[in-house]
């Protein structure tokens, strides 16, 4: 084993301890200390776990806080399902219009021959 992988690793590693970085945040009246790269990021995940946890609690009758957390939880999860379906919706129809698209140029590419061939022979 090269000695300057080791050195290498470790330093690796020890940047990445360094980038991670822990930030005090509030959901649901419970202060959470979380790591990450982005505290700014980390701040406004919690923002959007609080505001679907106050959200269900207004909905309903229940002060049990996992019973709020699950069910916010669960409209998370139909958010993030819904986007994902009509990304994939999306991503679908731009391939079909890269198709076509594709197709067209390689119709008019084929068109421009043609004109540029026959003016070369007549």
């Amino acid at each position: 084993m090269d000695p300057n992988s080791t050195q290498t690793a470790t330093a690796s590693s020890s940047s990445l301890q360094e980038e991670s970085k822990s930030v005090a945040v509030e959901i649901y009246d419970q202060i959470y200390r979380l790591r990450g790269t982005d505290p700014a990021y980390i701040e406004q995940l919690a923002r959007v776990v609080d505001s679907k946890m106050r959200a269900v609690s207004s909905m309903g009758n229940t002060v049990d806080s996992l019973r709020v957390a699950v069910l916010a939880a669960l409209n998370i999860c139909d958010e993030l399902e819904t986007l994902r379906q009509r990304y994939d919706a999306l991503a679908g129809s731009l391939s079909l219009s890269q198709v076509t698209m594709r197709s067209r140029a390689g119709s008019l590419a084929g068109m421009l021959d043609e004109i540029l061939e026959d003016r070369r022979v007549g």
